[in-house]
Protein backbone atom coordinates (compact mmCIF):
# COMPACT_ATOMS: atom_id res chain seq x y z
CA UNK A 1 0.00 0.00 0.00
CA UNK A 2 2.68 2.34 1.05
CA UNK A 3 4.21 1.63 -2.16
CA UNK A 4 1.65 2.80 -4.47
CA UNK A 5 1.01 5.45 -2.55
CA UNK A 6 4.58 6.65 -2.82
CA UNK A 7 3.91 5.60 -6.56
CA UNK A 8 0.92 7.91 -7.11
CA UNK A 9 3.04 10.78 -5.33
CA UNK A 10 6.08 10.78 -7.46
CA UNK A 11 3.57 10.56 -10.47
CA UNK A 12 1.99 13.39 -9.34
CA UNK A 13 4.89 15.59 -8.92
CA UNK A 14 6.04 14.67 -12.47
CA UNK A 15 2.77 15.66 -13.97
CA UNK A 16 3.12 19.51 -12.24
CA UNK A 17 6.17 19.64 -12.98
CA UNK A 18 5.38 18.77 -16.92
CA UNK A 19 2.38 20.94 -16.60
CA UNK A 20 4.78 24.23 -15.32
CA UNK A 21 6.65 23.72 -18.41
CA UNK A 22 6.43 27.15 -20.41
CA UNK A 23 8.13 27.00 -24.37
CA UNK A 24 7.07 30.28 -24.52
CA UNK A 25 10.21 32.52 -24.58
CA UNK A 26 9.06 35.68 -25.63
CA UNK A 27 6.51 35.99 -22.10
CA UNK A 28 3.47 37.55 -21.60
CA UNK A 29 1.99 40.22 -24.32
CA UNK A 30 -0.37 42.17 -22.24
CA UNK A 31 0.26 45.95 -22.24
CA UNK A 32 3.03 45.61 -25.37
CA UNK A 33 2.74 47.47 -28.23
CA UNK A 34 4.01 46.07 -31.98
CA UNK A 35 4.47 47.17 -35.65
CA UNK A 36 5.20 45.71 -38.92
CA UNK A 37 6.61 46.80 -42.18
CA UNK A 38 6.32 44.24 -45.33
CA UNK A 39 5.09 43.13 -48.75
CA UNK A 40 2.26 41.67 -50.75
CA UNK A 41 0.42 40.08 -53.05
CA UNK A 42 -3.01 40.52 -54.58
CA UNK A 43 -5.64 38.95 -56.50
CA UNK A 44 -9.36 40.46 -57.16
CA UNK A 45 -12.70 38.93 -58.52
CA UNK A 46 -14.06 40.48 -61.52
CA UNK A 47 -16.28 43.20 -61.01
CA UNK A 48 -19.05 45.47 -62.94
CA UNK A 49 -18.10 49.26 -63.01
CA UNK A 50 -20.14 52.04 -63.86
CA UNK A 51 -19.35 55.41 -65.33
CA UNK A 52 -21.11 58.57 -65.34
CA UNK A 53 -20.18 61.89 -66.45
CA UNK A 54 -22.26 64.60 -68.06
CA UNK A 55 -22.87 62.77 -71.70
CA UNK A 56 -22.46 59.57 -70.29
CA UNK A 57 -23.71 56.45 -67.96
CA UNK A 58 -22.64 53.48 -68.85
CA UNK A 59 -21.63 49.73 -66.84
CA UNK A 60 -19.11 47.06 -68.07
CA UNK A 61 -19.74 43.89 -67.19
CA UNK A 62 -17.41 41.35 -65.55
CA UNK A 63 -14.32 43.49 -65.98
CA UNK A 64 -10.83 41.52 -65.09
CA UNK A 65 -7.90 43.19 -62.96
CA UNK A 66 -4.63 42.45 -61.58
CA UNK A 67 -2.20 43.71 -59.27
CA UNK A 68 1.09 45.81 -60.21
CA UNK A 69 4.08 43.51 -58.21
CA UNK A 70 7.45 45.41 -58.96
CA UNK A 71 10.67 43.37 -59.26
CA UNK A 72 12.89 43.46 -55.96
CA UNK A 73 15.42 46.44 -55.88
CA UNK A 74 16.40 49.01 -53.83
CA UNK A 75 13.13 51.11 -53.97
CA UNK A 76 12.16 48.38 -51.60
CA UNK A 77 13.93 49.90 -48.79
CA UNK A 78 14.27 53.87 -49.91
CA UNK A 79 12.08 56.10 -47.35
CA UNK A 80 11.44 58.26 -50.58
CA UNK A 81 10.43 55.00 -53.14
CA UNK A 82 8.54 52.91 -50.55
CA UNK A 83 5.50 52.97 -52.01
CA UNK A 84 6.32 51.89 -55.40
CA UNK A 85 6.44 48.25 -54.51
CA UNK A 86 2.91 46.96 -52.58
CA UNK A 87 3.42 47.57 -48.93
CA UNK A 88 2.02 47.01 -46.02
CA UNK A 89 2.11 49.19 -42.73
CA UNK A 90 0.53 48.41 -39.25
CA UNK A 91 0.50 49.48 -36.12
CA UNK A 92 -0.60 47.65 -32.57
CA UNK A 93 -0.97 47.10 -29.24
CA UNK A 94 -2.22 44.34 -26.94
CA UNK A 95 -4.87 45.26 -24.63
CA UNK A 96 -5.51 41.49 -23.54
CA UNK A 97 -3.44 38.75 -23.67
CA UNK A 98 -4.64 37.05 -26.58
CA UNK A 99 -6.19 40.00 -28.23
CA UNK A 100 -4.60 43.39 -29.87
CA UNK A 101 -5.97 46.11 -31.91
CA UNK A 102 -4.06 48.03 -34.51
CA UNK A 103 -4.36 50.07 -37.48
CA UNK A 104 -2.82 50.04 -40.39
CA UNK A 105 -2.49 50.37 -44.27
CA UNK A 106 -2.84 47.42 -47.10
CA UNK A 107 -1.05 49.43 -50.12
CA UNK A 108 -2.49 47.32 -53.11
CA UNK A 109 -2.40 47.68 -56.93
CA UNK A 110 -5.57 47.69 -58.99
CA UNK A 111 -5.00 47.75 -62.49
CA UNK A 112 -7.58 47.13 -65.37
CA UNK A 113 -6.80 44.30 -67.85
CA UNK A 114 -6.59 46.70 -71.22
CA UNK A 115 -7.50 44.59 -74.68
CA UNK A 116 -10.28 42.54 -73.20
CA UNK A 117 -13.77 42.59 -74.36
CA UNK A 118 -17.12 43.09 -72.38
CA UNK A 119 -20.16 43.34 -72.47
CA UNK A 120 -21.69 46.79 -71.45
CA UNK A 121 -25.23 48.56 -71.10
CA UNK A 122 -26.00 52.25 -70.82
CA UNK A 123 -25.00 55.29 -73.06
CA UNK A 124 -21.66 55.61 -74.12
CA UNK A 125 -19.50 58.74 -74.05
CA UNK A 126 -19.12 60.84 -78.12
CA UNK A 127 -15.94 58.54 -80.23
CA UNK A 128 -16.48 55.38 -78.55
CA UNK A 129 -18.06 53.86 -81.78
CA UNK A 130 -14.96 52.76 -82.61
CA UNK A 131 -14.54 50.35 -80.03
CA UNK A 132 -18.06 48.62 -79.58
CA UNK A 133 -19.43 45.47 -81.30
CA UNK A 134 -23.05 45.12 -81.13
CA UNK A 135 -23.44 44.80 -76.96
CA UNK A 136 -19.68 44.11 -76.62
CA UNK A 137 -16.91 46.81 -76.75
CA UNK A 138 -12.86 46.32 -76.59
CA UNK A 139 -11.27 48.20 -73.60
CA UNK A 140 -8.41 49.68 -75.51
CA UNK A 141 -6.21 51.68 -73.53
CA UNK A 142 -6.88 54.60 -75.97
CA UNK A 143 -10.55 54.13 -74.71
CA UNK A 144 -10.43 53.59 -70.73
CA UNK A 145 -7.09 53.44 -69.02
CA UNK A 146 -8.95 52.55 -65.29
CA UNK A 147 -6.26 51.94 -62.58
CA UNK A 148 -5.39 52.52 -58.59
CA UNK A 149 -1.62 52.56 -58.19
CA UNK A 150 -0.51 54.51 -56.07
CA UNK A 151 -3.05 52.78 -55.33
CA UNK A 152 -5.61 50.42 -53.55
CA UNK A 153 -5.17 51.89 -50.03
CA UNK A 154 -6.95 50.18 -48.10
CA UNK A 155 -6.46 51.86 -44.25
CA UNK A 156 -8.34 50.10 -41.77
CA UNK A 157 -8.67 48.74 -37.83
CA UNK A 158 -8.33 45.26 -37.32
CA UNK A 159 -9.16 43.74 -33.65
CA UNK A 160 -7.30 39.94 -33.79
CA UNK A 161 -6.27 37.12 -31.74
CA UNK A 162 -2.69 35.71 -30.40
CA UNK A 163 -1.98 32.19 -29.52
CA UNK A 164 1.64 30.85 -29.17
CA UNK A 165 2.02 27.34 -29.73
CA UNK A 166 4.63 26.32 -28.50
CA UNK A 167 3.58 24.74 -25.36
CA UNK A 168 1.10 22.87 -27.70
CA UNK A 169 3.59 21.73 -30.42
CA UNK A 170 5.88 21.12 -27.64
CA UNK A 171 8.77 23.34 -29.83
CA UNK A 172 11.85 23.39 -27.39
CA UNK A 173 14.31 25.80 -29.69
CA UNK A 174 15.11 28.66 -27.41
CA UNK A 175 14.44 32.12 -28.17
CA UNK A 176 12.32 31.31 -31.35
CA UNK A 177 8.48 31.15 -30.67
CA UNK A 178 5.53 30.07 -33.00
CA UNK A 179 1.98 31.78 -32.73
CA UNK A 180 -1.39 31.91 -34.89
CA UNK A 181 -3.26 35.29 -35.35
CA UNK A 182 -6.40 35.57 -36.74
CA UNK A 183 -9.13 38.55 -37.10
CA UNK A 184 -11.60 40.96 -38.71
CA UNK A 185 -10.80 44.25 -39.88
CA UNK A 186 -12.68 47.37 -41.49
CA UNK A 187 -11.58 50.62 -42.95
CA UNK A 188 -11.83 52.81 -45.83
CA UNK A 189 -10.50 52.94 -49.30
CA UNK A 190 -7.96 56.12 -49.79
CA UNK A 191 -7.24 55.42 -53.57
CA UNK A 192 -5.33 57.88 -55.98
CA UNK A 193 -6.91 56.44 -58.67
CA UNK A 194 -5.25 56.85 -62.63
CA UNK A 195 -7.72 57.53 -64.61
CA UNK A 196 -8.15 58.24 -68.93
CA UNK A 197 -11.01 57.99 -70.47
CA UNK A 198 -11.12 58.70 -74.22
CA UNK A 199 -9.59 62.57 -74.75
CA UNK A 200 -11.31 64.02 -71.35
CA UNK A 201 -8.49 65.25 -68.90
CA UNK A 202 -6.71 62.20 -66.86
CA UNK A 203 -7.28 62.47 -63.27
CA UNK A 204 -4.50 60.95 -60.55
CA UNK A 205 -5.41 62.35 -56.91
CA UNK A 206 -5.96 60.46 -53.65
CA UNK A 207 -9.98 60.21 -52.84
CA UNK A 208 -11.44 58.49 -50.22
CA UNK A 209 -13.83 56.56 -52.09
CA UNK A 210 -15.68 53.88 -49.91
CA UNK A 211 -14.83 51.06 -47.42
CA UNK A 212 -13.75 47.70 -47.04
CA UNK A 213 -14.28 44.65 -44.92
CA UNK A 214 -11.78 41.85 -44.53
CA UNK A 215 -10.58 38.63 -42.37
CA UNK A 216 -6.81 37.58 -42.05
CA UNK A 217 -5.17 34.33 -40.59
CA UNK A 218 -1.54 34.40 -40.04
CA UNK A 219 1.73 32.25 -38.89
CA UNK A 220 4.09 34.75 -36.55
CA UNK A 221 7.70 33.35 -35.46
CA UNK A 222 9.10 35.60 -33.24
CA UNK A 223 13.08 35.19 -32.45
CA UNK A 224 15.06 37.07 -29.35
CA UNK A 225 11.17 37.81 -27.79
CA UNK A 226 11.34 41.03 -29.70
CA UNK A 227 11.52 40.65 -33.68
CA UNK A 228 9.40 38.33 -35.88
CA UNK A 229 8.23 37.76 -39.50
CA UNK A 230 4.56 37.11 -40.30
CA UNK A 231 2.97 35.53 -42.99
CA UNK A 232 -0.81 36.74 -43.38
CA UNK A 233 -3.19 35.52 -45.44
CA UNK A 234 -6.20 37.96 -45.92
CA UNK A 235 -9.91 37.98 -48.12
CA UNK A 236 -12.32 41.24 -48.24
CA UNK A 237 -14.31 42.89 -49.68
CA UNK A 238 -14.47 46.28 -51.22
CA UNK A 239 -16.85 48.53 -52.09
CA UNK A 240 -15.91 51.81 -54.13
CA UNK A 241 -19.10 54.16 -54.77
CA UNK A 242 -16.77 57.53 -55.71
CA UNK A 243 -14.33 57.31 -57.68
CA UNK A 244 -12.88 60.54 -59.05
CA UNK A 245 -11.96 59.77 -62.93
CA UNK A 246 -11.14 62.97 -64.20
CA UNK A 247 -10.44 66.63 -63.74
CA UNK A 248 -14.11 67.45 -63.60
CA UNK A 249 -16.52 66.00 -60.63
CA UNK A 250 -19.06 65.79 -62.27
CA UNK A 251 -17.31 62.48 -63.39
CA UNK A 252 -17.07 59.40 -61.40
CA UNK A 253 -17.12 55.80 -60.97
CA UNK A 254 -18.54 52.84 -58.66
CA UNK A 255 -17.26 49.39 -58.73
CA UNK A 256 -17.37 46.69 -55.82
CA UNK A 257 -15.09 43.48 -56.10
CA UNK A 258 -13.68 40.87 -53.05
CA UNK A 259 -9.96 39.88 -53.26
CA UNK A 260 -7.06 37.54 -51.81
CA UNK A 261 -4.43 39.15 -50.56
CA UNK A 262 -1.13 37.13 -48.82
CA UNK A 263 1.60 39.49 -47.30
CA UNK A 264 5.19 38.95 -45.84
CA UNK A 265 5.97 41.54 -43.11
CA UNK A 266 9.11 41.79 -40.45
CA UNK A 267 8.57 43.49 -37.06
CA UNK A 268 9.19 44.20 -33.42
CA UNK A 269 6.90 44.01 -30.44
CA UNK A 270 7.97 46.34 -27.63
CA UNK A 271 6.44 47.04 -23.83
CA UNK A 272 6.84 50.93 -23.18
Amino acid sequence: MKKIFLAIVLFSSFTSIAQEINYNDAGPNKGKFFAYWGWNRAHYSKSDITFKGDDYNFELKDVAANDKPKPFGIYYFKPDEVTIPQTNFRIGYFFKENYNIAIGVDHMKYVMKNDQTVTYKGDLPLGSSDFVSGNEIDLAADFLKFEHTDGLNYVNVEVSRYDNLDNWLKFKVKNIDINLTEGVGVGVLYPKTNTTLLSKERYDEFHVSGYGLSAHAGLNITFFKHFFIQSNLKVGYINMGDIRTTASKTDSASQHFTFLENMYVFGARFGL
